[in-house]
């Protein structure tokens, strides 16, 4: 897959919650090459501070040459982009890593995209993919999770804009079920069911364990601290099945279930 550097200009700033943030960019190259699942390297300050790119999935590409990454402000990186305005530019790399594998002609294939957190970002251009090759439906379900309503309610109303039934379960029980998201999975799987995943490493292990027990393909995308983005540094090494250990970055960052070996 080509990769590219641009000097991308931000459109558009939207506050999701306080902490939560879109950004969206003008990145002709980009955007145009992008796929569900693949991710960019951002440099959010102007100097040497921080010295290291931050690493965003994609959240989704519009046909205008623009490409939005959704955000939670966590740390010193994302607490400098949360400053950034419309107008201000960002040196931008990508696509960079394999994207999530698109089922293809597959007759009765049913879908189900269970995200978490900031794990819903990639998973919105999946399903935004989807529907643009007629695979989407409102037979095929999208499965949210977050701590509050204020942080998946606008997604759970763009999800279903795209033609999704949309189920949701919130930490505290303000909008949807009253718990985690993996508990809405079982009742969703059947044969043929196609399942993508993204979130917290103990959300996408139980969901794993749910698809796997139900004979159910899986892909998960891996989120983890990255230096390059680009497999020279090798500091995304995780355990993978058998004896190696693969890179997030030019491996991943999705896989399937299988592949990866999750923590106790």
């Amino acid at each position: 897959m080509p990769e590219f550097q641009e000097k991308a200009v931000i459109v558009r700033r939207e506050t999701i919650t306080p902490a939560i943030l879109r950004l969206s960019l003008r990145s002709a190259q980009i955007s145009a090459h992008a796929r569900p699942g693949q991710f960019v390297m951002l440099r959010v300050g102007s100097g040497l501070d921080p010295l290291l790119r931050r690493p965003f999935s994609i959240h989704q590409v519009s046909g205008d040459g623009t490409l939005q990454i959704l955000f939670k402000t966590v740390g010193r990186g994302t607490e400098i982009l949360a400053r950034c305005r419309a107008g201000d530019t960002i040196d931008c790399v990508g696509p960079l890593g394999q994207g999530f594998s698109l089922p293809g002609d597959q007759p009765g294939a049913h879908f189900c995209l269970v995200g978490g957190g900031m794990g819903m970002a990639p998973l919105y251009f999946l399903a935004s993919r989807l529907q643009q090759t007629g695979m989407a439906s409102e037979e095929h379900v999208v499965l949210l999770g977050g701590r509050t309503r204020n942080e998946v309610a606008l997604f759970e109303e763009e999800f279903f804009t795209l033609g999704y039934q949309v189920h949701v379960a919130t930490d505290d029980g303000s909008m949807g079920y009253h718990g985690l998201v993996p508990d809405l999975v079982p009742r969703f799987l059947r044969d043929q069911t196609l399942v993508y995943s993204c979130g917290p490493l103990p959300m996408m292990k139980a969901v794993a364990a749910l698809t796997d027990a139900a004979g159910c393909p899986c892909q998960v995308s891996l989120e983890t601290h990255m230096a390059c983005g680009l497999g020279a540094c090798l500091g995304c090494a995780l355990p993978g099945s058998g004896t190696r250990y693969v890179h997030v970055c030019k491996d991943g960052p999705v896989f399937q279930a299988g592949e990866v070996v999750w923590p106790d």
